[in-house]
């Protein structure tokens, strides 16, 4: 056990290239044994109501088994092999017992109601305060007062909905990895980018084959969405794309019953805790009050973008007849159309763009707006990676004390999950006198470097890096000493977004921009006129966009929002009456979406993925406070990264994590409460000619 790097000290970092997969299991069995030890030495009845005795001990158990469970389910998503595979999946139902074990102790509970009780609860600082009463409410969501055999059916509903999520991730992973389309006439890849058609050589001499390889994975398939001449390799990767995990393709990867299992497993956990749906279970731990406030939410937005999105669509049909000879606008043709449309109107394409946006050269602009507006430095360190293309940084405060450890994994490969996310593996606590500091991984699946050049990134990676930096920074800048209340431990899912979607901002920004770009050949900034070609196309499609979000959360709140689960042909059908309800676009019958939404299915987004609309009106309005407080240079141009509102910011979003609820911080911040109106004023809708 000694020799096993998944049980290292927590103080320490962990070793990923030595970690294999027959490391994980016996980790995780002896950490779980561990942890069950202390959870019964809390719960003792003789112990005093303190947090020292009850509480801080369970935290030294359980940060240790969670981190080194974050770290196999990391390696799962980003190096997954048959083998960890399996490792991952043999621990799983141990993972999910003990947890649900723990959810269902009625000793601990009873611990903690004690706490609650006690005469020094009032003398506890206010976010163990808090923590008490968050782990309260979390007790009593995860049936701890259920009895008899309503207990046994939660436990195995738990089990049973961890066991379903995993495989429809991996049946995610295992479709669109098995998926390939092998061309050999080079005429095919006419408008192909250069660096997308050598990577596609590439792929093809490692399979040993003339001619190039097309895949599913994003940093192939947009390019040829967007730019591929032919108009049925276009269809053809559609058809492939919109059918993953489907009826359509390999059975036994078909996501069909794993829908249904969990909607019904979801709605069964919902009905024995009391609740009318999952939806409204799932809403007590949200800043929304409740499915129909979010409905109501959803449809004022869908109700503004509407009018914007038939415009919007009216162009591009308009557009193709005319310029493109197209009768009929195919769901295929719909991002070839948007580009050669954006080049027209705004004399500029997303691939001129990219030229100028070098991987080294965006993170180097990334660390400049962090440093600027929070006055910490990211500067790179020899920590030991998973694989070649991760790389890890320190976070260092201006008075050169250590903050945490970023590490950032930014290429498309196989056995990577699709996607971008952040996780946390080690939150920042206070451990005697000294500050144990976060771990934070940073995913994305960006195309990789070709013929020797850096790699290049497109604006629209460039905002998604930036996007998950801001749940990046959330975790690293914490000033909160009780990992309890750490950002991803207890804020609210529909405010954890605000950060994110925050920091998207500023990559619209002149002076972010100039930092952030470096021509592959020239190594010149991008251009002010090709700037401002950029910044006017800024809500192009915009209302499509609005509404296609618009779209997934309420398809989402709808299937969740109901006393029992549904076929896969009702899940079907809902959609098609969402879509008729807010839509301007309509896909073919065959696709599939729903069997691709791993957010839902697999991400912890069920009947959450409002959130992003959610938080995007908190992120539109904590940005407008520094386009109020803008910093006016001498030639007239306003400077959006003010220090003073940065530091603010940090101070009461940031810093405070899940230290008090979000509205409380949003308003500490802001002065108020949230208003529509920025996020309408950012998206363009503003108008009065619609």
């Amino acid at each position: 056990m000694t020799q096993n790097p998944l049980l290292a000290p927590i103080s320490t970092l962990i070793d990923y290239s030595s970690v294999k997969p027959e490391h994980i299991e016996p980790a995780i069995a002896h950490l779980i044994a561990e942890t069950r030890t202390a959870v019964e030495r809390a719960a003792d009845p003789g112990l005093p109501a303190t947090w020292t005795a009850i509480v801080e001990p369970l935290e030294d158990a359980s940060e240790t088994l969670w981190r080194a469970w974050s770290v196999a389910g990391h390696l799962n998503a980003v190096v997954n092999t048959p083998e960890l595979r399996a490792a991952y999946n043999q621990c799983l139902p141990l993972v999910t017992e003990f947890s649900t074990w723990v959810g269902l102790h009625t000793g601990l509970y009873t611990q903690y109601k004690r706490l609650q009780a006690s005469e020094g609860f009032a003398q506890l600082p206010a976010v163990r305060q808090r923590i008490v009463d968050l782990a309260l409410r979390d007790f009593r969501l995860s049936g701890v007062e259920l009895v008899g055999e309503a207990r046994d059916q939660y436990a195995e509903i738990s089990d049973k909905q961890a066991q379903a999520s995993q495989k429809f991730s991996e049946n995610v992973l295992d479709s669109v990895d098995r998926w390939s389309l092998h061309v050999t006439d080079e005429a095919r890849l006419a408008g192909l980018p250069a660096d997308v058609v050598q990577a596609a050589r590439s792929a093809a001499e490692e399979d040993q084959l003339p001619g190039w390889k097309l895949v599913l994975k994003m940093p192939c398939y947009l390019p040829v969405m967007q730019y591929a001449q032919d108009r049925t390799l276009r269809q053809e990767l559609y058809r492939a794309y919109g059918t993953v995990a489907s009826e359509h393709g390999d059975a036994a990867l078909d996501n069909s019953p794993l829908i249904e299992q969990l909607l019904t497993l979801r709605s069964q956990e919902a009905a024995l805790l009391g609740y009318g749906s999952f939806a409204d279970l799932r809403l007590e731990t949200r800043m929304a009050d409740n499915a129909d406030q979010v409905l109501d939410f959803l449809r004022e937005l869908a109700q503004k973008a509407k009018p914007y999105a038939k415009r919007d669509l009216a162009e591009l049909r308009s557009f193709a007849l005319e310029k493109l000879g197209m009768q009929e606008l195919e769901p295929w043709d719909m991002a070839f159309v948007s580009e050669r449309l954006r080049e027209e109107r705004y004399a500029y394409s997303e691939e001129e763009i990219k030229q100028y946006f070098t991987e080294p050269q965006v993170l180097k602009g990334l660390f400049q707006v962090v440093e600027k507006l929070f006055n910490v430095n990211l500067r790179a360190s020899n920590a030991p990676t998973w694989h070649s293309d991760a790389q890890a940084f320190d976070v260092i405060a201006a008075d050169g004390a250590p903050l945490g450890t970023l590490y950032i994994d930014l290429y498309a490969r196989q056995g990577k999950q699709s996607g971008a996310w952040v996780d946390s593996e080690r939150n920042r606590r206070k451990v005697a006198q000294s500050i144990q500091t976060p771990v934070v991984y940073l995913t994305c699946n960006f195309s990789r470097a070709q013929n020797g050049k850096a790699a290049l990134l497109t604006h629209d990676d460039v905002i998604t890096l930036f996007h998950e930096s801001g749940h990046a920074l959330h975790a690293l800048l914490s000033q909160v000493d009780d990992p309890a209340a750490a950002a991803f431990s207890s804020v609210e899912w529909d405010a954890i977004e605000l950060p994110s979607q925050f920091m998207e901002n500023f990559c619209w920004e002149w002076s972010v921009v100039q930092a952030l770009s470096a021509h592959v050949d020239t190594g010149e900034p991008l251009p002010r006129a090709l700037y401002d070609k950029l910044l006017a196309a800024r809500n192009f499609q915009g209302g499509m966009q609005m509404l296609r979000q618009v779209e997934f959360s309420l398809f989402d709140m709808t299937i969740h929002h109901q006393a029992q689960g549904m076929s896969i042909q009702t899940v079907l059908d809902t959609l098609d009456l969402v879509r008729k309800e807010v839509a301007v676009l309509f896909p073919p019958s065959w696709h599939r979406f729903p069997h691709n939404f791993s957010h839902l299915f697999a991400g912890g987004y069920g009947a959450g993925y409002y959130s992003y609309k959610w938080a995007e009106v908190l992120s539109a309005d904590a940005y407008a406070a520094f386009e109020e407080e803008a910093i006016v240079a001498p030639d007239g141009t306003r400077e959006t990264l003010n220090a003073a509102t940065g530091q603010r910011f940090l101070k009461e979003i940031l810093a405070v994590g899940g230290a008090r609820p979000a509205a409380e911080s949003f308003y500490a911040f802001r002065g108020r409460q949230p208003s529509i109106d920025a996020l309408l004023r950012h998206s363009g809708m503003t108008a009065c000619d619609i």
